[in-house]
This record gives structure tokens, sequence and C-alpha cells, in this order.
């Protein structure tokens, strides 16, 4: 028996429930396997693709989102290199090991320092790639795993993401789905974490403060790829 069976079959005893079986069992599976979707909103689920991805781009601008688009995944360290620049941000980057950002033609740009893994708390600078970006409100949708540390998306003090256009959705089920669909026969993610915008706070005497649970910088470089 494993840990997980042992938690859950000790829930039922306290509840006064045994193992589910027949009818019951197979309605509680056929839910599992094709769970229902919630109200979504027409803003973004009405609209095709090319339009969620403006929209996409649209909503994470509101919420001091600055994204850059390129044709493709060899763009993507100049563009990186672009947006440091203009910010006066080091070049040094600490990027999640994730197989999309193994593509990344990094030694075209020699200027950029590159280190992959987690990230360690002198990092000013970290590149994630978000499992799907939501239309809906700009956000991006993290799946935690060995390809993604959460600490690449939250430590450094400017998170920057690569997203390509094909990962953005309408609306916050469609992540749910992917995630659901990415977990089939593996792990499920310890965490999803969405990201809209920089962190920010005014708990403090209504002062907004930026940075105070997160990176303050926020950067987008959506991968076009052929895709509207």
């Amino acid at each position: 028996m494993s840990g997980r069976d042992e938690i859950l079959g000790r829930i039922r005893a306290g509840l006064g429930r045994g193992a589910l079986e027949g009818a019951r069992r197979a309605a509680l599976e056929a839910k599992l396997a094709n769970p229902p979707r919630n109200l979504v909103p027409a803003r973004a689920a009405a609209l095709d693709h090319a339009d969620q991805v403006e929209l996409f781009i649209e909503m994470a601008g509101k919420v001091d989102t600055q994204v850059t688009r390129v044709k493709d995944l060899a763009e993507v360290p100049g563009a990186i290199a672009d947006y440091l620049a203009q910010k006066n941000l080091p070049t040094e980057i600490r990027r999640a090991p994730h197989p999309l950002l193994d593509q990344v033609p990094w030694q075209a740009w020699p200027t950029l320092s590159i280190q992959t893994g987690r990230a360690e708390g002198a990092d000013a600078v970290g590149v994630g790639a978000p499992l799907a970006g939501v239309a809906e409100t700009g956000t991006l949708a993290y799946a935690s795993g060995p390809e993604s540390p959460a600490t690449v998306n939250f430590l450094p003090e400017t998170h920057i993401a690569v997203l390509r256009a094909k990962d953005v959705v309408a609306a916050y089920e469609d992540v749910f789905a992917r995630v659901r669909e990415k977990s089939a026969g593996g792990p499920f993610p310890r965490t999803v974490n969405f990201i809209t915008g920089p962190s920010r706070t005014a708990d403090i005497e209504l002062t907004l403060i930026l940075g105070a649970h997160g990176p303050k910088r926020l950067h987008i470089v959506l991968v076009d790829d052929g895709e509207g």
C-alpha cells in the first residue's frame, strides 16, 4: 500500500465510508476522466487563436508586463539581451532546465552569461518556460517540476518568460486541462502557479511596493514559430 492509499484509507475510515464499488466507482472515475468545465467568460473563449494572442499581450500590458514578440527561438537571446540593456540590468541569467529553453541558441550571444538549474539568492535574472499563457487576464501558468523549478520564477528580482504563441489559451480552465494532460501517466505537479504581472502589495499604508513577494519586473518573450 502506498502512502497515498494509506492516507485516503484513513480519511474514508474517519468518515465511516468504505471503498467505492460498482456504479459509484464508475461514476467517480468518469467524472475524473472528463471533469465538467465551469462557466467561462466569452471575452477570450469566443475569439480565434490569433485574437487570443493579441488579447493576451493587451492584458499583460495592463498589469505592467512588457511583451516582446519574436519569430522563432533563434531570436530569444537577442530579445533578452536588448531588454536587459534597456533596463540597465545584469547579463548573468539563471534559466530553468526546460526542454524549450534547451533549444534556444544561447551561444549566439556570448555577452549573456547563462547558468542552468534552481535559482539561488544572488541570482538577479531568472528565465522560465511557462506551461501556458492565459489570454483572459494576461497570466502566466507554471507547473513546477525538475524542468521548471519554482525558485527561478520567484526568487530573482527580474523574471523573463519564454512562451510560445501556440501555448496561449483562452481561460484558466484550459490550463487545468493542460496540467491533467501533462500529468497523464506520470506524477502530478506539486504546485501550479499563476503569475499576473510583477509582485506587488499595498498592505502598508496603501503604498504600492513592487517586488515584495517575488520579482519586481516581469518580461515575456513571445515566440511565434509560425503561430498566430
